[in-house]
């Protein structure tokens, strides 16, 4: 069994905001998957289905970016997958636009959502597949610039890696993170 998540903040307000790329990653996973991501359980939107012999459950958190470890703590509380089998889709600022870096576990950098979620779990040792949104400009604040909409020039470049970052979560469940890790990691 595997558990994606993809964080991101409910409302038709931040549907298209960079902080919201995880919940697009979701999407377009729901759509490969024919997965109704559409049930309300453990404070989250949640679907499940099957890839290749596996159950998959797509999950959207619906507590707000920050206090996402509460719905991902009561999932991985009722279905006790192994870490590994827990994937985090999420913004990163460090990381240009239109790139994805896949990780096996490591620090919650600047992101609260990730925070929240190894602050609950009381581990970091679970893939994330972070989608690089790009540092805000000087002018503007980090909270400010991760709740803004991509520009359109972004809004082109975004959609192939949200393909790409869904097309490395399957590759993940059928041949294993290290080999989705060399196959779509950026260069």
């Amino acid at each position: 069994m595997y558990i994606i998540v993809g964080l991101g903040n409910p409302g038709l307000k931040y549907q298209n905001t960079k902080h919201n790329v995880g919940f697009m990653a979701i999407d377009i996973l729901s759509k490969k998957l024919n997965i109704k991501v559409d049930k309300i359980k453990f404070k989250a939107l949640i679907g499940e289905g099957q890839y290749k012999g596996e159950k998959i459950i797509l999950v959207k958190p619906q507590t707000f970016m920050n206090l996402s470890g509460e719905s991902v703590q009561q999932i991985m509380s009722f279905y006790k997958v192994e870490h590994q089998n827990l994937f985090v889709l999420y913004d990163d600022i460090d990381i240009d636009v239109g790139k994805l870096r896949i990780r096996q576990k490591g620090s919650s950098g600047t992101h609260n959502g990730m925070k929240n979620i190894i602050y609950l779990l009381g581990y970091d040792d679970f893939p994330r597949f972070r989608i690089g949104v790009s540092k805000p400009p000087q002018y503007m604040d980090l909270a400010s610039y991760v709740l803004s909409n991509f520009t359109s020039e972004e809004t082109n470049i975004l959609s192939d890696v949200l393909d790409n970052c869904s097309e490395a979560c399957l590759y993940a469940i059928e041949k294993g993170l290290d080999k989705s890790m060399n196959k779509y990691n950026i260069k």
